[in-house]
């Protein structure tokens, strides 16, 4: 399988270096249940504000062929093309408030540090997972009757990643194309916005 790890000033832990977004995954090989609830759990114990648990994660699994379609039926088009191959296919919310329906202004940023733990675990196990802001979010809400106090955030494919070739000829491509990533210049500043910090 293609591999593709971070180049990093310094060691990072292997899960971190490893861990990529491949869109080609083998629709013939099933996450086992085990699998996929370690990668739940991993979620599930991820640090919030206030302990408030904000997220919230729907599952369609490809053995439920009419749950993993209407999951499916949430990607832009564009992105069906490759989410169809995956075997589990989760669409990850965020609830706005906490149980007592004060607002939560950490729920999205919660959210993410648990589906952050549920990538790595996903990888340490040999999954591989791609996210996806390509979603019809008012699809979403009306086919799961999600509520309005809850945000519909990404949705993401996880499996066994297959050879680019499973692809459309431009997705495979992108596939084999190298990683980048802004320098740390860019992105860290010190004393005021915009003051790059030395590396």
């Amino acid at each position: 399988m293609l591999k593709k790890p971070a180049e990093t000033l310094r060691d990072v832990h292997p899960l971190i270096r490893d861990r990529w977004s491949p869109r080609a995954m083998d629709a013939g090989r099933p996450v086992s249940r085990d699998d996929l609830i370690s990668v739940l759990e991993a979620g599930r114990w991820a640090a919030s504000s206030n302990n408030v648990q904000p997220w919230r994660f729907i599952v369609a699994t490809s053995d439920r062929p009419e749950a993993h379609a209407k999951a499916l039926d949430g990607f832009i088009v564009r992105n069906q093309r490759w989410a169809k191959l995956a075997p589990v296919l989760i669409i990850v919310l965020a609830r706005k408030v906490n149980d007592e329906g004060a607002a939560n202004g950490a729920a999205h940023y919660d959210t993410g540090a648990a589906v952050a733990q549920m990538v790595l675990q996903a990888t340490a196990l040999g999954l591989s997972v791609h996210q996806a802001g390509g979603i019809e979010k008012d699809k979403i809400r009306a086919a799961y009757q999600v509520p309005d106090d809850t945000d519909i955030l990404v949705a993401f494919a996880l499996g066994y990643q297959a050879d680019a070739s499973v692809l459309p000829d431009d997705l495979a491509d992108r596939e084999k194309a190298p990683r980048a990533r802004k320098s740390l210049s860019d992105i860290v500043y010190t004393d005021t916005y915009g003051e790059t910090m030395r590396f």
